[in-house]
């Protein structure tokens, strides 16, 4: 099922702030003493800021292995969603716990944002949300101002919103199985401190994430430094045409199976398909989840996989012919001139040059 979720309109005015050090390097947890009222005329630029990290994320649930109820980040968002208990409450308490599994030394200190949200749109209807951002880094900046009838600028240091490390939007719809939960770890993998210890969330695995990521493996197995494919120039036409043979495999069904695709795509090949399998190993211990080998294929995913088919075959004659996700193997013909002792590539085209 693909979740419709909407941002646009979604306003955040109640901010809890905190500053959230590593107690094992005795840095202290700071907390608000107040909620932080955002002011009118600055709620749609600040909501726009905080939520741009959310567009197309994958989607996690809120999990416990004994019971829903035990996880406290649930239990603290459900509090807040439901107002038995006070924002500033509920937040002060969602610092606490960050702070608490903040102990490992390649933990950073940070800024903590909580906010609530209002009007997040999820399959049509409005629903409350709650933002929980994460900033490691302070930035430089210049300000400009008017003193007394001059100009002044001043160096002073702040949050830039593109680079806040981690986040998580949590949204006030289905909550017995956990809510919706869109995450963010600007470190690269989804990190285990943030993902597990902190959030306690479980990624929700259905068939269009599935078909963006098991369509995204293939491609990136077979035109990268996995691909079976080797060898200078040819190399790059041969893995677009190999990822090529992947992206129809996918196009012409509705359902995906591990087996057909090992059969049709990797040729039965044993080498081939031992590598792709680490190559699926090593992606399933990074994103802390198993890919299915069987699941309905969802066509509007594979448009994005799509785009980055081809790739770029340079020469040492500074000429570099680029091939897209709709190149044919018969527009090309390689050939070595005996005159010149030298390689040549022959394109051939139907219409004229764009």
């Amino acid at each position: 099922m693909i979740l419709d979720i909407g941002l646009t309109n979604a306003t955040a005015g109640e901010v809890v702030l905190a500053h959230v050090g590593n107690p094992r390097n005795d840095e202290p947890l700071k907390t608000s003493r107040e909620v932080c009222e955002i002011r009118e005329e600055d709620r749609d630029l600040f909501s726009r800021l905080i939520l741009k990290p959310f567009r197309s994320l994958a989607r996690y649930r809120f999990d416990h292995h004994s019971s829903l109820d035990k996880n406290e980040t649930f239990a603290c968002a459900r509090a807040i969603f439901s107002g038995e208990s006070s924002f500033l409450e509920k937040g002060c308490e969602l610092a606490q716990r960050l702070y608490a599994k903040s102990s490992h030394p390649n933990i950073k200190s940070g800024d903590l944002c909580i906010a609530r949200v209002s009007n997040a749109i999820v399959d049509k209807q409005p629903v409350e949300a709650l933002c929980i951002l994460k900033s490691e880094t302070v930035e430089p900046f210049l300000s400009i101002s008017s003193d007394e009838g001059d100009l002044r600028i001043t160096t002073e240091h702040g949050i830039n919103p593109d680079k806040i490390d981690k986040g998580c939007l949590i949204l006030n719809a289905d909550e017995a199985n956990g809510y919706h939960v869109l995450t963010f770890d600007r470190a690269g993998a989804q990190s285990r401190f943030w993902l597990r210890e902190f959030l306690g969330v479980r990624l929700f695995t259905d068939d269009s994430l599935l078909t963006t990521q098991v369509a995204d493996l293939a491609v990136s197995f077979l035109q990268g430094e996995d691909s079976p494919v080797t060898g200078e120039g040819g190399a790059v036409a041969e893995k677009t045409m190999a990822a090529n043979r992947a992206m129809n495999f996918f196009e012409n069904r509705d359902h995906f199976s591990m087996q057909e695709f090992e059969e049709e795509v990797l040729r039965r090949d044993p080498a081939m398909m031992a590598r792709f399998r680490k190559h699926r190993e090593r992606f399933e211990e990074e994103q802390g989840h198993t890919l299915a080998d069987d699941f309905g294929i969802t066509p509007k995913e594979l448009e994005r996989v799509k785009k980055k088919v081809g790739g770029i075959m340079k020469f040492d004659t500074g000429v570099e012919v680029r091939l897209l996700p709709d190149f044919q193997e018969s527009a090309l013909e390689r050939g070595f001139d005996e005159t010149r002792g030298m390689g040549y590539l022959k394109v051939f085209f139907n219409s004229k040059e764009s």
